[in-house]
């Protein structure tokens, strides 16, 4: 198929699957059409793994929307299909290009829709064609027009079988979702690259591909390299200085100081917000120095170490958060925001072990960018398929914590955990104001195309 057949097909999909319909199940589809469509179309450009597996999320995700509907499905869900289509058409450019080019074209696309030539086949009239046309559709059309205005105004009958009845269209949203349904379609399939992303993409190279000039490469233009190693040694030794003398205040005051309970939600959430900023400006650090030449010089192994040593301390740091993050759990259970807590430590742990392997083996900055934006896009799939508010209601319960109604109310997609937990501890009064009960009979009502599946499996309310 060609880009413009890919644009009608997906523009007239989008318009049938979502006129007169909210985001559900349509979406899903959408997205299952869009990847067989890549799937079918370019299946020669499938040339490694990476191809199957996005095939693979992509199919999942589109499924995890159509039964969850919510916003961590619908991220990953765009992701995929994303990822999948550069992945296949842009080989040679890196992931990371992705974001920029989505914003970019965002807005692009609002005025290359008008440039006919870059999109539109070009081809020569036929004049048969254009024969056809007027002889067998222009010229029947114009005499069935005039006979049918004269035959009306001489029957009224034969009138009333074609004015006595009225179209159930809403034409304003009919010319919507086309123009958007059109929109989407025309940047997925016909996204523009400026040449830049071609002519910079070495820079996201993993490996620096220019060792000999790099290798005599200055940080500061006004120090010599061994000022710099000098500044780097000293700067790196203060630090890890200062880090080890954090980390013993840090755990003693998460430890062995006592925090009333009504003062531990706060104090736990300035230190791991703490805990978030160090680690941040720990690999910006590591970021700085490593960029270049002292990735490469021989006289730089004791600025090396001071940086392994500054990795592995910031590992430990993050380790007693960890243990932090779990003991506030075991008091109030499981939230959202704490499970949050422990999905940003895991990546902390993988970024630095990635920062780590970036300095022994030689790597770029960019090589950091493009293997923790694969991580970061495994975590948007984990959260679209597992069911966290259902995990949280039932560990909860099962501690016997934070299972106050209006809480376990607050948690999406719980609703049999729920239910039953109310029903045991004689709560079943608060279904007559619950919303939750509200937004399920919502949904169990919506049309076919707009049903998010997991509702079609929860009981109605008796």
């Amino acid at each position: 198929m060609k880009k413009l057949h890919l644009i009608l097909v997906c523009s007239v999909a989008f318009l049938l699957l979502f006129y007169k319909e909210a985001p559900g199940l349509n979406l899903g589809i959408f997205g299952l059409i869009i990847t067989g469509l890549i799937c079918f179309n370019f299946q020669d450009r499938f040339t490694d793994r990476s191809h199957l597996v996005l095939v693979i999320t992509s199919v999942l995700s589109c499924i995890a929307f159509a039964w969850y509907g919510d916003p961590p499905s619908f991220l990953a869900l765009s992701m995929s299909v994303i990822f999948l289509q550069f992945k296949t058409q842009e080989t040679k450019l890196k992931i990371i290009q992705v974001f920029p080019l989505v914003f970019l074209n965002g807005f692009a696309s609002l005025g290359r829709v008008f440039m006919f030539n870059q999109w539109l086949p070009k081809r020569q009239i036929n004049n048969n064609l254009a024969k056809k046309l007027i002889a067998y559709f222009m010229i029947p059309a114009v005499f069935l027009i005039l006979f049918f205005i004269v035959y009306s105004f001489g029957s009224d009958h034969f009138s009333s079988l074609f004015t006595d009845y009225r179209l159930d269209i809403d034409i304003l949203q009919l010319i919507l979702i086309s123009g958007f349904g059109f929109y989407i379609s025309f940047s997925f399939w016909n996204y523009w690259i400026p040449d830049i992303c071609y002519d910079k993409n070495e820079m996201l190279d993993n490996d620096f591909s220019n060792v000999s000039e790099i290798k005599n490469q200055n940080t500061f233009s006004f120090l010599d390299r061994d000022f710099e190693r000098r500044s780097g040694e000293i700067t790196l030794f203060l630090l890890n200085a200062l880090l080890l003398v954090f980390i013993a205040t840090y755990n003693y005051e998460q430890f062995f100081e006592v925090v009333q309970s009504s003062q531990l939600s706060a104090a736990t959430h300035e230190r791991v917000n703490s805990v978030i900023f160090s680690i941040l400006m720990a690999v910006g650090v590591i970021l700085f120095y490593f960029k270049g030449g002292f990735n490469f010089d021989e006289k730089a192994s004791k600025l090396k170490n001071l940086s392994k040593l500054w990795i592995v301390l910031n590992g430990i740091l993050i380790v007693s958060t960890f243990i932090k993050n779990a003991e506030y759990v075991s008091f109030f259970g499981l939230t959202y925001k704490r499970l949050g807590v422990y999905a940003f430590l895991i990546l902390a742990i993988i970024g630095l072990v990635i920062t780590f392997l970036k300095i022994t083996r030689q790597k770029t900055n960019a090589y950091l960018i493009n293997q923790m934006v694969w991580y970061f896009y495994g975590t948007i799939l984990l959260c679209s398929f597992i069911n966290w508010g259902n995990l949280i209601t039932t560990y909860n319960i099962s501690v016997n914590k934070g299972v106050e109604p209006r809480f376990l109310s607050s948690l999406n997609f719980n609703d049999e955990a729920r239910r039953e937990y109310f029903k045991q501890n004689n709560l079943e009064s608060l279904f007559v104001d619950d919303p939750r009960e509200g937004e399920i009979q919502h949904y169990q009502n919506e049309t076919f195309l707009s049903k998010t599946l997991y509702y079609e499996f929860i009981n109605r309310r008796n």
